[in-house]
């Protein structure tokens, strides 16, 4: 008998790798989801991958319509200033959470991540620079322990990364870096208050980020 576990694993595997697949724009706004292609994409078997499916329904980030079947969301840009309000609440509480709950690997973990961001930075590497933000991402989730903050904030995530490679050009790396190491400093020294203030920061450069993509 398969233990759920196993089969949980699986469906989470399938969901990180077709949302993977639409954050990085490899599956584009408006494209049809063909389920028999991202079962050859992933490797990964029918049930989880409608798991995943559905998962990615529920976050927004695919549409269902009527006669079209599934299709890959649009980028909002007219809504994408208030999604990151709403986004800047949640990821001070977790970030402030984080700063009081984290263990020790997790604040030595989060601090690596915020490095490898600076480093890919540096080099000009966007894909390293948005793995170690994932990365770091997950690790600043499990730390604050909060599941119903992490549940909500996670769509909110997952949409402006989106946005971020969609109008990557228009982007300044080094500083979204800055703002992520800054924010796993003060988690790493468990520092609500600078957490908190950190957090703010970033958000307030990912609202001027996508103000000059909108103007």
């Amino acid at each position: 008998m398969t233990d759920p576990a196993d089969k949980r694993r699986v469906a989470d595997m399938a969901y990180d790798a077709i949302e993977s697949m639409i954050a990085t724009l490899v599956l584009k706004p408006g494209a049809p989801i063909v389920e028999a292609e991202l079962i050859e994409r992933t490797g990964l078997g029918r049930t989880p991958t409608r798991e995943a499916l559905m998962r990615l329904v529920a976050n927004g980030l695919i549409v269902q319509l009527p006669r079209r079947g599934l299709l890959v969301s649009d980028i909002q840009l007219a809504e994408h200033l208030d999604l990151l309000e709403a986004r800047r609440t949640l990821e001070r509480l977790i970030a402030q959470t984080s700063a009081r709950r984290a263990t020790p690997p997790q604040r030595e973990a989060l601090q690596h991540c915020a490095a490898d961001m600076a480093a890919a930075a540096k080099r000009g590497d966007l894909p390293g620079y948005m793995q170690a933000d994932q990365a770091l991402d997950h690790v600043n989730h499990q730390a604050c322990r909060n599941t119903a903050a992490v549940a909500a904030v996670i769509p909110m995530v997952i949409q402006c990364r989106r946005f971020w490679y969609a109008y990557q050009h228009q982007g300044d790396i080094a500083e979204g870096a800055r703002c992520h190491v800054l924010l796993a400093d003060a988690i790493a020294r468990g520092q609500a208050d600078e957490a908190g203030a950190a957090s703010d920061r970033l958000m307030d450069y990912l609202r001027q980020f996508a103000q000059q993509v909108i103007a």
